[in-house]
């Protein structure tokens, strides 16, 4: 009877230990979820988009030059109009809603593997340009792009949601 008592011992400290591994392995999964935060990755594809975004030239004229979308920030910053009347604020939001639509990479919908995206360009104070459009999800890649003028630091970040 002691060794048969010893076994079922032996017996239920294996079945303790076994189902402590398992719930260590269920809690570990749960706490590498994550807390629902959305997560950022950077994304070279992102960085490159905004690269070039900036860089584009837009149809808005100061008298001298077409301005590219990062001079065309500060103007709207500075409350200034394009040499034909237009408002440069309005220029510069149409301009990026124009190419972001006609960029094949930021396709949203169902059957594309972008399912939104989100794109704010402005200061600390103020927003210029706040474009979404699809969903958001937990799995963003994106990137961000600071330049400065005359003490004030203008951002640009984009989001793409998977």
């Amino acid at each position: 009877m002691d060794k048969r008592a010893q076994e079922e011992i032996v017996g239920f400290a294996v079945i303790v230990v076994i189902v402590a591994i398992i719930l260590v392995i269920i809690l570990a999964f749960m706490l590498n979820k994550g807390t629902g935060k959305v997560t950022f990755q950077t994304s070279f594809q992102a960085e490159s988009f905004i690269h070039s975004v900036l860089q584009y030239t837009s149809d808005c004229s100061d008298g001298l030059t077409y301005l590219p979308l990062q001079e065309l920030t500060i103007s709207c910053d500075n409350n200034e109009q394009c040499i034909d009347g237009r408002n440069a604020c309005d220029v510069l939001n149409s301009t990026i809603t124009s190419i972001i639509s006609k960029s094949s990479s930021w396709n949203v919908g169902e059957n594309s593997p972008v399912k939104g995206y989100e794109l704010v360009l402005g200061t600390e104070e103020k927003s210029m340009v706040d474009i979404k459009a699809g969903n958001s999800t937990l799995d963003s890649r994106g990137s961000i792009q600071t330049f400065y003028r005359k003490g004030v630091n203008y951002q640009m970040t984009f989001k793409a949601y998977y």
